[in-house]
């Protein structure tokens, strides 16, 4: 599709402001110009790093160089959302503001809200006076939902909207119709916001347990030097996730839990965590380029959020089904490295820490999608295979991973702009059609692959293990241990 043909989704007829300006606010910007009609002069990005700054002034976009914090996000951010005739668009891809708080003034204000995370303000995931569950994104999902049910209703604001969090709960409803379909199921597709009809489905189609499982080949044209962190995406926000605990939706199969695994004490109790960074944890999945791998259990939203949607629960409210759902991240060669030599170090970060562009990667492609395991047809993937090259062609100033996320966030304001009344949700409860309607084109091939492959499959080897050998798709056949 030419660029002159792109279509216009609709009409922003209030302010945008973006707060953040890093690698994913740099390609969401093209996608704005690109899909909606607004006024440019009425538009503003606020950052306290202004090395992307050249890009707003060429086209004559406002830039405040400051950061939002605390103390001062009130006074910063209203008059700009509230400058003017029409609604405001408040577009967060920043690090280190609490979500929670800018998602609460901008539906006060009646602006409309989008973000990739929920995010706190800063010191939050380093804070060693804090214990371990007061640290996961367990309990910061848990101050949205607790907003929500107080708030229902309002001004939409749409909440963990990027790739994953955000595409991938997208994907697993596309996966489970695809898998109910196969696999012969005698099934009506639920409606959009029939929650309880979309556990039941999962639960008839039998899915044990879902993996957000990906891998970024993307390569650089030079080495990663010595005491430096290089990623594809926000190394701060990588290094931040990465160090709180692993963390998983925790599905009714299961037999077994690590020694060091801790549940939860309140709220919908989906997810355990473990006493253990994420990103110093290892899990065994599967990918259609690479077939098995290792990922990392990082802790992400979707985590939970998926567990948590897809449970059934008895009329006394007892869980009577729900899926195991984690991430198993194998980011770009380049992050392993950095994290090894971080970990090395004793979790230090290194003091350079660098997000490389399209322009300094030569090929490779991000494959990310959902893993469905435990049924009749074993495991089936589905996902975004999008290259570098790619992307390139697609949009300006991408690699293959940002893509994904800016894309996501294009489809999350389409989204909000079309039901502007629709308060605090999260991607699962949203038109997953729609918003894969809008953002597909961004994706590369979109596809679904079975595969035969099992935790168990070449096990043990030369080894012996402490297996669970009567059901493959156990955690604890999962874990690296």
């Amino acid at each position: 599709m030419a660029k002159t043909e792109w279509p216009v989704y609709g009409e922003i007829t209030g302010p945008i402001v973006m707060i953040g300006f890093g690698s994913i606010g740099r390609g969401t910007l093209p996608l704005i110009e690109r899909h909606f009609k607004y006024d440019k002069s009425r538009m503003v990005v606020i950052d306290p790093n202004d090395a992307n700054r050249k890009l707003l002034d060429d086209r004559g976009i406002a830039f405040v160089h400051e950061a939002v914090t605390k103390d001062n996000y009130k006074k910063l951010l209203t008059p700009l959302l509230t400058k003017g005739d029409g609604q405001g668009f408040c577009v967060n891809l920043s690090i280190d503001t609490s979500s929670l708080d800018l998602m609460k003034l901008c539906r006060k204000l009646g602006v409309l809200y989008v973000d990739t995370v929920v995010e706190p303000w800063l010191g939050f995931y380093f804070d060693d006076k804090a214990d371990n569950a007061s640290r996961t994104n367990y309990a910061l999902r848990e101050t949205v939902r607790r907003e929500k049910e107080k708030n229902p209703g309002g001004t939409t604001a749409v909440s963990c909207c990027g790739a994953n969090p955000g595409m991938v709960s997208w994907f697993v409803k596309q996966a489970l119709v695809d898998l109910a379909k196969d696999l012969g199921v005698d099934f009506n597709e639920p409606a959009q916001d029939d929650r309880e009809a979309w556990a039941r489905l999962m639960k008839k189609v039998g899915v044990k347990g879902i993996h957000i499982a990906e891998r970024d080949t993307q390569r650089t044209k030079k080495p990663k030097p010595l005491n430096v962190f290089w990623n594809t995406w926000s190394v701060e926000g990588f290094v931040s996730e990465g160090l709180q605990p692993a963390e998983l939706g925790w599905g009714t199969h299961e037999k077994w839990m690590p020694k060091n695994a801790k549940k939860q004490n309140s709220g919908s109790k989906a997810a355990i965590y473990l006493e253990q960074p994420g990103a110093n944890t290892r899990v065994r999945t599967w990918c259609p380029t690479p077939g098995p791998q290792y990922g990392f259990l990082v802790t992400h939203n979707e985590s939970i959020s998926i567990a948590d949607y897809f449970t059934v629960r008895s009329k006394k409210g007892k869980v009577q089904y729900r899926p195991t759902c984690h991430y198993a991240y194998h980011p770009c060669n380049d992050a392993v490295l950095s994290l090894n030599e971080m970990f090395g170090a004793a979790g230090k970060p290194q003091p350079v820490q660098h997000v490389l562009d399209e322009n300094e990667l030569v090929d490779g492609a991000d494959e990310l999608g959902v893993l469905l395991y435990g049924h009749d047809r074993n495991a089936y993937w589905y996902g975004s295979q999008l290259s570098l090259d790619q992307a390139r062609k697609l949009a300006p100033y991408q690699n293959a991973t940002g893509l994904q996320v800016s894309s996501a966030v294009l489809a999350g304001m389409v989204w909000a702009l079309e039901h502007p009344e629709a308060g605090i949700v999260e991607t699962d409860e949203m038109d997953f059609r729609r918003c894969l309607e809008v953002q597909s084109p961004y994706l590369g091939p979109v596809k679904g692959y079975y595969t035969e492959w099992t935790p168990l499959s070449g096990r043990p080897g030369l080894f012996a293990e402490d297996l669970d050998e009567k059901d493959p798709w156990q955690f604890r056949n999962i874990l690296v241990r």
